[in-house]
C-alpha cells in the first residue's frame, strides 16, 4: 500500500526538462512513457562515454512520478549536492511517468537500466540477482534507528533490499461536528463502524466512504489484521484461514448492505475530495491527504486506526498459528516506498554511497521529502521525533497509530496471491458467497504459490 500519483498529462505524452549543466554538475530529468526514453542533444550513452573519459561515474537514478509539487525539484537539487561534494559522481534522475512498475521490470533486465530506483523488493528480483543487499549500509546503531516493522518490510530471506525512502499509512478520517450532532462516539470495533456509519447518514451525506468497491480493494489486508490474524508468517505459513478473518470478511458485507456507504464518488478513496466536499462523515484515507485536510476543515476532523473486529486490549499482536485468530486490534498498513540498487549496475559501490548518503545520513533530506512537499513520516525514528509538523494534533495521532498497528504484507506475497484473495473478498461481499469457502480456497491458492515458489 503506497501513495497514489498522478501524471501531469494523463500518462500518454513523453517530454524532456534540464538544469543547467556545468563541468561539476550534471542532473537531467528523463520523462518517460510507453517504455520510451526521450532525449534532446547528445545521447544518454554518449554523455555516459563522456563521463568515463574523464574519470567520473554517472548514476541513473529512478523515481515514479509524485503527485506533490515540488517533489521532482527536491530529488534534482539532492543530487546537485551530492555532486558539489563527491564531483566523480553525476546523477541523472530520470521521472517516470506512466505504468511505472512494467517500464522498471523491463528496465531491470537491460543494461541500460537504472543504477538506483524506487520500488519495493520483490522475492523474482532477488532470485534473478536483479537486486543489490544493503546491509553493509547500516550499523547496529543506525539499524537500531529504525523499527523492526520498517526493516522487515525491506528484508528477504534474512538480507536487506531495500532502504525506507518515505513511511504512509492509512486511518479513518472523521468529522466531530457531525458525529456530535449524531451523538455517535469514534468507532473502536467493526459492529460500532456500522453502527456509527447508519447514524451519521443524513441525506446526500453518507456516513463513510471506503472507496468505490466498497471497501474490497482497500480493506481485503487490513480486515484479517484488525481480526488479529496475518497472511504470512516470516517462516511462509499462511494464517489467514481462521474463523477471525470469516468474520472480518462478513462485515464488510454487512456493512455494504447497508444504506450507509457511499459509492460512485468522484475520486477513489486515496484522494480527500469525498470527505472535504461533506459526502461522508467519515472516510478511509491515507497520511497524505492530511495537508489538504486541514486547509479544508482545519480542526473540524480527527484521525482513528481501523477498529478491531471486537472489543479488544487495542495492543498490537504476533501472527497467530494457522487456523487460529489471536487477538482482535486496531490495524492499519504499513506503507511507502524503498530505494534500492540495482545488482546488474557498473557501478553498484558508487550508488549504495549516494543511496546510503540520501537515505540513512542526510537527516535534512529526509525531513525536506517527506514533509515540505506531500506529508509522510520520515523512516529513521530521530528524524521523525524532531519533526515539528508531527508533533501535535492528528498529525502525532497519525504517528501513533503508525507505530501502534501499522503491519505489512509479506515480500514473498506475489500478484496470483493477490488475486486469489481479491477474488474471494469480492465474491463474500458482492454475491453474498459463503466466507468460510471462500477464505479456504484463496488459503489454498496462496498454499500452492508457496510450494511452486519453492519457499
Amino acid at each position: 500500500m503506497g501513495m497514489k500519483r498522478t501524471s501531469t498529462d494523463g500518462g500518454r505524452g513523453v517530454g524532456w526538462r534540464a538544469v543547467p549543466m556545468n563541468r561539476r554538475t550534471f542532473v537531467k530529468t528523463l520523462t518517460i512513457a510507453g517504455g520510451t526514453v526521450v532525449a534532446v542533444g547528445p545521447s544518454a550513452t554518449a554523455k555516459r562515454a563522456a563521463a568515463k573519459r574523464q574519470d567520473t561515474i554517472t548514476l541513473r537514478q529512478w523515481y515514479h512520478q509524485y503527485g506533490e509539487e515540488g517533489t521532482e525539484d527536491a530529488v534534482k537539487r539532492y543530487a546537485e549536492q551530492y555532486t558539489e561534494a563527491n564531483p566523480n559522481v553525476e546523477v541523472e534522475v530520470n521521472w517516470v511517468v506512466g505504468d511505472y512498475p512494467a517500464l522498471l521490470n523491463a528496465a531491470l533486465l537491460t543494461d541500460d537500466g537504472p543504477d538506483l530506483f524506487e520500488s519495493t523488493p520483490n522475492l523474482d528480483w532477488v532470485r534473478n540477482g536483479l537486486i543489490a543487499p544493503l546491509d553493509d549500509l547500516l550499523t547496529p546503531e543506525v539499524r537500531a534507528d529504525y523499527t523492526e516493522r520498517e526493516l522487515q518490510s525491506n528484508t528477504i530471506e534474512g538480507v536487506l533490499y531495500g532502504l525506507k525512502i518515505v513511511v504512509d499509512t492509512g486511518m479513518i478520517y472523521y468529522r466531530p461536528s457531525l458525529l456530535e450532532a449524531a451523538g455517535v462516539a469514534p468507532p473502536t470495533t467493526m459492529d460500532e463502524l456500522i453502527a456509527a456509519a447508519q447514524a451519521l447518514t443524513d441525506g446526500p451525506t453518507k456516513g463513510l466512504f471506503l472507496g468505490n468497491d466498497g471497501g474490497i480493494s482497500a480493506m481485503q489486508t487490513i480486515l484479517p489484521w484488525s481480526a488479529g490474524s496475518d497472511f504470512i508468517t516470516p517462516d511462509n505459513q499462511d494464517v489467514f484461514d481462521n474463523p477471525g478473518t470469516v468474520a472480518a470478511y462478513e462485515k464488510l458485507r454487512e456493512l455494504n448492505q447497508t444504506d450507509a456507504l457511499l459509492i460512485g464518488a468522484p475520486t477513489d478513496w486515496f484522494d480527500p475530495s469525498a470527505f472535504i466536499q461533506n459526502l461522508c462523515a467519515m472516510a478511509w484515507g491515507g497520511l497524505w491527504m492530511m495537508p489538504v485536510v486541514t486547509e479544508e476543515l482545519g480542526d473540524d476532523f480527527g484521525v482513528i486506526p481501523w477498529p478491531a473486529l471486537t472489543a479488544s486490549t487495542g495492543a498490537p499482536v504476533a501472527s497467530p498459528a494457522p487456523g487460529v485468530a489471536g487477538t482482535p486490534t486496531p490495524a492499519t498498513f504499513l506503507g511507502g516506498w524503498s530505494q534500492l540498487v540495482s545488482a546488474r549496475s557498473a557501478n553498484v559501490d558508487a550508488a549504495k554511497a549516494y543511496a546510503k548518503w540520501l537515505w540513512v545520513d542526510n537527516a535534512d533530506v529526509q525531513r525536506d521529502f517527506n514533509l515540505e512537499y506531500g506529508f509522510h513520516v520520515p523512516p529513521r525514528r530521530s528524524v521523525a521525533a524532531g519533526a515539528e509538523a508531527l508533533q501535535g494534533g492528528p498529525p502525532a495521532q497519525a504517528v501513533e497509530i503508525l507505530n501502534n498497528y501499522a503491519r505489512s504484507m509479506s515480500l514473498v506475497w506475489t500478484a496470483p496471491m493477490g488475486a486469489a484473495l481479491g477474488d474471494a473478498v469480492t465474491r463474500i461481499v458482492r454475491d453474498g458467497a459463503d466466507a468460510t469457502q471462500e477464505v479456504a480456497a484463496a488459503a489454498e491458492a496462496v498454499r500452492a504459490e508457496v510450494a511452486r515458489l519453492g519457499l
